[in-house]
């Protein structure tokens, strides 16, 4: 066994079961690495990695309908610390901002009485971190500050508003899904309301138009069932209201942007998903399921691979990724199929659930972090957790499948492998599949890399309560004898015959008995670890039914039919009472006299007369007469005792008298000899009270006391100590004092009394009482009610049975299908984290005080001060109170031992390490910037190398292998390097271009040829404008001017003219084509920033212009993004990142605050050797230092300070002065150890 430390305090929590339909949307994975998941009106906090419930938050009144996780992206320090955030909504349009970690609400939002549509934090967190997005019904988005509570604006739309997305990748969009169509909005702000109505969008069906049908080419082959879903879905998205023939496609369950590329989204419908390139409002791309496949629910894109993660009907998740423009080896094989659309390749899938009538998948989440965690919340309250794992090796299932093989990268955090590193090999999505190639690509040399094929496991699983009704009964109470092996373990009985034993200390399912085979109508144990539970099943039609009643020994899980053989056809159980030495148990029938039984042998004593009394309720009474008994038994022993011994030996036998005793005493508890006597009351329908006496087998009728005038008919009775307490079923309560001999009527006016109990605990004269519409608590000393709840009036679910479990603990059953356990007030209650105890350690950093998350962080990030990593807190010099270290080092423990090995690896970078980091605190704005950091540091650093090293022609061919191969993923969008940015929007047009399907579509991709300068495509296309269009004329000297634009010096000039214009008078689109044309595209950039394009100016610049001008536009736009109307600093910085201006973005770092990251920065471009210690940048290179060493000593971490500050100059020796104060000046050890570094560092 193992020893169980008791913990007589349990903590309030709840167990819930299954969910209700309108929890089916309440489900979150946030940034903070917890899932949360609405259960009825109360909302459930999940750590996913030890598949545990670490919260309940309990304070809304009516069901949950969606919750929301706060966005992690922005810069943590003191003041905005990493704290655990969520909004939820209600169906009574109730929004709670909660503290996850106290359970206690920051604040509570009400605009309107009906249920939230939709709900959202603002991603932008540069200006603030607390704004929140609400969809009211019908037609309202309301944005609120959701720290106050405060609401900042309010518009109304034309539709009603089902959902909402925005773009991630400009805070300015977002669209909204109505029961029309779309809307899409272009100037979202925190500071007014959009100004317009947006831009309204139909979604139509064009099979029903006769336009557009192609006749199929007669050598073709027949379609098969998915190209023939894909040739009726090539949708077509009108401006104008679809006429009555056209089908609207309004069935759309989900509207996304994809955070892969940007300008794309994503529809989903049942059978098909719809990837739409908004630039075009075109459809470029469709998943479609074949006609046996089963539908989609949901779909979730990625954003580290063009991936999407789908959910079916039938619970089974799938992944599909995007298949690579290269692959065009099928191109041959239907021409009409070829590259021409974006084709999701189904790369893994999971198994399915068994799907019934109470038991469908609702919803899954995707892990933001890491892109390869799913899990599945199925209505009957389960949680499956999946994991994605990547296996080497090509696919050996099917040969002939056509589906280009997946590559695994060759780097790990953002930076290429070293030869002896460890790594974790499926830390996240884009650690485990490499980029996908664009067209123009050549395939990189395969040496060094690795095939993987993608699998999901199931790693975790958490299953809720079955469906209600319960009977509880929770085991026998703590006393000073059993405290060493006692557990409070709480036995459910469920509606389909099993016996769930809970451990309440952890809230976690002890066992799982399946004893009956209906439902469990009472339990009652009869030691710490044996219980008995019956069951009757439905009635005959003679009113007779089968009753089983069973013992129970847990520890073996060893179970009898406790009565034999009988049970079958017998009018059913009403009750079972155990006395109170667990010597006799009483079994109470509807029509039949009562049983009386041994429990200890499991015979029966006595079955009454059929002329006996019909019981309406009984109970046993407290008192016995075991201690006199023992006392006689004793003495009558050692009277035996002394006669076996004669008296001349009798002092030098004291001792074998003890051992006689002992033996005898043994003996007598094995054979049972000793049988106590036991009383039992009971009442008949005419309310008389019967006393009978129990002894051995003997059964006595005692006194009768005649029933009392004011009471109904007797439904229940509790007796403790002197007091008995008697309940009517019109909800009468009687007091009887026996000692006084008085008696005391209070009618409570609720209704029949079910159940009354007496708490457990000397001297404890509580009492529970339960209602059908709630329950009380009970002072019996004072008489008068402790507390009361009541459903309608303080909460929304009605009681289906009642316990104490502790001396103060209520646990109440309630038909929501949870289990509470509440302080004797009977207030729902959330738990404080802090205060729980679980059974597996969680690693959350947010749990933490948010001084004490930030010390973690530091000293995970860097240690330089010993030459190994530990991950020890106490070997460093830390000074803070014990607890908070205690805490801290329980974070670490709890980390993975793969994790702890690569972080204490001397290998690891220090730009691998930060964004190691950034992944395990899940600081989205961390993450961020230290990719790019990384990417760029690298990129710089080996150009210099190439640069450095022209004269070795062979280094040079490796590195620009190695560059051409490592770029950005496409989802940083403008950050990527131009080149790759180039080929990806070329690829990009092309696909457009095949895809088009009107006139409009073809001017827009005709114009974005020409902006990237593909004019012989641009001609074509212009020619092909019919002679009945209006523009024809237009497009045909369009097509001529392309076509002759010579370099000569007056063309440029009356061109260059026209184009200012044009652009001067309200034509800039057709202005910065002109200037394009004659190679001026710098021009047309700062045109388009003066006229605020920036985005477009951006984009422009990284498609046409040299690295030179390029750099000029961007720096100009990082400029406007730090201006305070914009105030976007955060992006400014990856922008800054990308042209390798490094010594600004230190400046700028610095001077926003952000002293760790600005220092550690630094420390990174000195190892790279991208900047230079000299005398210009050594000023804001020490003040960093300075810096970073404050807030470390501010953090507690000495040692640390001490470091940074001696690097810091001359302000640092003052610094590290004061930190060792009163100790001899500097340990000589750190600077010993400093000069070594730096030592190192001059030599690399």
């Amino acid at each position: 066994m193992i020893p169980y430390t008791v913990n007589i305090k349990l903590a309030a929590r709840t167990l819930t079961g299954t969910l209700n339909l309108q929890n089916k949307t309440a489900v979150d994975w946030g940034w903070q690495g917890l899932i949360a998941q609405g259960c009825h009106s109360s909302i459930l906090i999940i750590d996913p990695n030890t598949a545990q419930t670490i919260q309940v938050l309990e304070k809304h009144k009516a069901i949950v309908v969606k919750v929301k996780w706060s966005r992690e992206n922005y810069y943590h320090n003191l003041s905005s610390p990493y704290c655990l955030r969520l909004a939820s909504g209600d169906a009574s349009g109730k929004i709670i901002v909660w503290d996850v970690v106290s359970g206690t609400a920051h604040c509570e939002i009400q605009e309107h009485s009906k249920p939230i549509q939709d709900l959202e934090w603002l991603w932008n967190q540069d200006a603030s971190r607390d704004l929140l997005l609400a969809v009211h019904p019908p037609n309202y988005i309301v944005l609120w500050n959701g720290d106050t509570g405060t609401k900042l604006w309010k518009k109304s739309y034309a539709e009603n508003i089902l959902s909402f997305s925005f773009d991630p990748f400009d805070p300015t969009n977002m669209a909204l899904l109505t029961s029309e169509g779309i809307v899409f909005i272009t100037d979202f702000t925190h500071s007014k309301p959009p100004s317009s109505a947006g831009k309204k969008v139909y979604i139509a069906s064009p099979h029903a138009s006769p336009a557009h049908t192609k006749p199929a080419p007669a050598a073709a082959p027949a379609p098969t069932g998915a190209k023939k879903a894909l040739n009726k879905v090539k949708v077509l998205i009108t401006n104008e209201k679809p006429t009555a023939e056209a089908v609207t496609l309004n069935d759309c369950l989900q509207l996304s942007y994809l955070p892969s590329k940007r300008n794309h989204m994503l529809l989903l419908y049942p059978r098909e998903i719809l990837i739409l390139d908004l630039e075009l409002s075109q459809t470029v791309g469709v998943v479609a399921i074949e006609r046996s496949g089963v539908p989609f629910i949901q779909v979730i894109p990625c954003a580290q691979r063009d991936a999407l993660y789908c959910l079916h009907e039938n619970g089974c998740i799938t992944l599909r990724v995007c298949r690579s423009t290269t692959a065009q080896e099928e191109a041959a094989a239907d021409p009409e199929q070829s590259s021409h659309e974006l084709i999701y390749d189904l790369r893994s899938q999971c198994d399915a659930i068994r799907v019934t009538k109470t038991v469908r998948p609702y919803r899954m989440v995707i892990c933001p972090i890491n892109e390869n965690n799913a899990a599945l919340m199925v209505s009957d309250g389960r949680a499956m957790l999946w994991e994605l794992k990547a296996h080497a090796g090509r696919a050996t299932g099917n040969p002939s499948s056509s589906l280009s093989p997946l590559y695994s990268p060759v780097s790990f955090c953002g930076a290429p492998l070293g030869p002896n590193q460890k790594r974790i090999h499926d830390l996240c999505l884009n650690s485990m599949i490499g980029q996908t190639l664009i067209s123009g690509e050549a395939l990189p040399p395969s040496s060094n890399q690795q095939e993987v094929q993608l699998k999901f496991l199931l790693t975790g699983l958490l299953s809720g309560l079955p469906l209600p009704p319960f009977a509880l009964r929770m085991c026998p109470p703590l006393t000073t004898k059993n405290i060493n092996h006692y557990q409070p373990l709480l036995a459910v009985g469920t509606s389909n015959g099993s016996v769930l034993v809970y451990n309440l200390t952890s809230g976690l399912l002890h066992k799982e008995l399946s004893v009956h085979s209906c439902e469990v109508r009472g339990i009652e144990w009869v030691s710490l670890t044996s219980f008995l539970s019956f069951a009757t099943s439905a009635p005959n039609n003679m009113g007779l039914v089968r009753n089983e009643l069973q013992h129970i020994d847990l520890p073996t899980g060893r179970c009898f039919a406790f009565r034999g053989d009988r049970g079958n056809d017998e009018p059913p159980i009403e009750m079972i009472k155990v006395s109170h030495l667990k010597q006799y148990l009483v079994v109470v029938f509807r029509d039949k006299p009562l049983e009386l039984w041994d429990i200890r042998t499991g015979t029966l004593l006595r079955e009454m007369a059929k002329n006996f009394p019909t019981v309406t309720a009984l109970e046993w009474s407290p008192s016995h007469n075991l201690k006199s008994l023992k006392k006689k038994q004793i003495a009558a022993r050692e009277a035996m005792a002394r006669q076996t011994v004669s008296d001349t030996e009798q002092s030098a036998v004291e001792s074998s008298v003890i051992s006689l005793l002992q033996d005898a005493e043994s003996k007598s508890e094995t054979s049972q000899a000793i049988s106590a006597r036991e009383h039992f009351v009971f009442t008949d329908t005419d309310g008389q009270v019967y006393h009978i006496t129990v002894e051995g087998n003997t059964v006595k009728d005692g006194a009768r006391i005649p029933p009392d005038g004011s009471m109904g008919s007797i439904a229940c009775i509790a007796w403790k100590g002197d007091t008995l307490v008697l309940g009517d079923v019109d909800g009468n309560l009687n007091f009887w004092d026996l000692k006084a001999r008085l008696s005391r009527g209070i009618p409570t006016h609720r209704g029949w009394v079910k159940k009354i109990r007496f708490a457990p605990g000397k001297g404890n004269q509580k009492l529970l009482v339960m209602y059908t519409d709630g329950a009380e608590v009970w002072d019996t000393k004072e008489v008068q009610m402790v507390s009361s709840m009541r459903i309608g009036r303080n909460v929304n679910y009605r009681i289906l049975d009642i316990d104490w479990c502790t001396s103060d603990k209520v646990v109440l059953a309630s038909d929501d299908g949870c289990i509470r356990v509440l302080e004797m007030a009977m207030k729902s209650a959330s738990y404080r984290m802090d205060e729980q105890d679980l059974t597996d350690p969680v690693w959350c950093p947010y749990l933490l005080v948010p001084r004490a998350a930030l010390t973690l962080k530091a000293f995970l990030q860097l240690q330089p001060w010993s030459g190994t990593f530990t991950m020890d807190i106490t070997q460093v010099d830390y000074n803070e109170k014990d607890e908070i270290k205690g805490l801290i080092q329980e974070q670490l423990n709890s980390l993975s031992n793969d994790m702890k090995s690569v972080l204490q690896d001397p290998e690891l970078s220090l730009l691998q390490r930060c964004l190691l980091v950034s992944r395990l605190f899940g600081d989205e704005s961390d993450l961020h910037f230290w990719t790019v950091t990384s990417h760029y540091l690298q990129s710089f650093a080996q150009a210099r190398q190439l640069t450095a090293s022209t004269a070795e022609g062979q280094a040079r061919n490796e590195g620009a292998q190695l560059s051409a191969q490592n770029h950005l993923d496409i989802c940083h969008d403008v950050l990527c390097e131009s080149s790759y940015f180039q080929k990806f929007q070329l690829d990009r047009v092309h696909l457009q271009e095949v895809k088009r399907s009107s006139y409009e579509h073809t001017k827009k991709c005709a114009d974005q040829l020409l902006l990237l300068g593909q004019t012989d495509r641009a001609v074509q296309l212009l020619l092909e404008t019919s002679a009945d269009n209006p523009s024809y004329y237009c497009d045909s000297l369009k097509a001529c001017l392309v076509t002759t634009i010579t370099s000569s010096g007056p063309s440029q000039s009356t061109i260059k003219l026209v184009a200012t214009n044009m652009i001067a008078n309200g034509k800039l689109a057709e202005g910065v084509q002109l200037l394009c044309l004659i190679d001026k595209a710098a021009d047309a950039c700062r045109y388009l920033q003066t006229y605020g394009e920036w985005n477009r100016a951006a984009w422009l610049a990284k498609v046409r212009l040299s690295p030179a001008e390029s750099s000029d536009v961007l720096k100009r736009w990082a400029e406007h993004l730090c201006s305070p109307q914009v105030n976007h600093k955060s992006k400014a910085i990856l922008v800054l990142l990308s042209l390798g201006c490094f010594y600004k973005v230190g400046e700028m770092l610095h001077s926003m605050r952000q002293f760790d990251r600005a220092a550690l920065f630094i420390e990174a471009c000195l190892k790279c050797g991208v900047m230079e210690a000299n005398d210009s940048s050594n000023k804001l290179i020490e003040a960093a230092f300075l810096d970073y060493a404050r807030l470390l000593r501010s953090l507690g971490l000495r040692e640390g300070a001490a470091l940074w500050a001696s690097r810091a100059g001359s302000a640092g020796e003052q610094l590290m002065e004061e930190l060792f104060q009163g100790e001899g000046g500097v340990p000589e050890s750190i600077l010993g150890k400093e000069e070594l570094e730096l030592s190192r560092e001059s030599s690399e």
